[in-house]
């Protein structure tokens, strides 16, 4: 019997070590390839969790913020209005005071007199509180500050200018809370 030579293939031969260096180089080549598109990848990644991150940190200060501000918005009503109820208080004691005072009095002058000063005293407080009269008479008409409820036709003042003030007007600051009611000359 005839053997057949099988060809087997030596792994150290020169051919096929060639050919594992050549497929092991191209392999490594492609590493090579892919490598700096995966540590541009992980960079990417990183950029991406670190700023996420801050997102989170900043949305969460952000609604600390809001919800202090909200806090801060609705103490501010309650202890404002406070504030103002305090000095308010005084003048209602004092209210009480003279009405006990007058109850037996005859007296006209001695009411007025304490009436005028519990006037003064309520306008004084609210004066504290940033409470003003909008100035009207012999004023130019100002629809910001005035109310026209009357037009007089007349020569003896400026045409639309205020002859009459019928209700006091009130601002707190630069907010006009009633403007004042106002009677405006027109030409005849």
């Amino acid at each position: 019997m005839k053997h057949k030579k099988e060809h087997i293939k030596n792994p150290f031969s020169e051919e096929e070590t060639g050919e594992a260096k050549s497929k092991e180089q191209n392999a490594k080549g492609e590493e090579e390839e892919r490598e700096p598109h995966l540590h541009a990848s992980k960079k990417l990644k990183e950029d991406f969790e670190n700023l996420n991150n801050q997102y989170i940190r900043l949305a969460a200060d952000f609604d600390n913020y809001r919800k202090r501000q909200e806090q801060e918005r609705a103490g501010l009503i309650a202890y404002g209005a406070q504030d103002a109820m305090k000095k308010l208080i005084e003048v209602l004691d004092n209210f009480d005071r003279a009405k006990q005072s007058i109850e037996n009095t005859e007296d006209a002058n001695q009411v007025k007199e304490s009436f005028n000063v519990l006037y003064n005293q309520m306008f004084e407080n609210l004066s504290k509180l940033g409470l003003e009269v909008i100035d009207t008479q012999g004023k130019e008409f100002d629809p910001n500050f005035h109310e026209a409820v009357m037009q007089t036709p007349t020569n003896e003042h400026p045409e639309n200018h205020v002859i009459m003030e019928l209700q006091k007007g009130y601002k707190l600051g630069d907010k006009v809370l009633r403007p004042a009611l106002v009677n405006v000359a027109t030409t005849e």
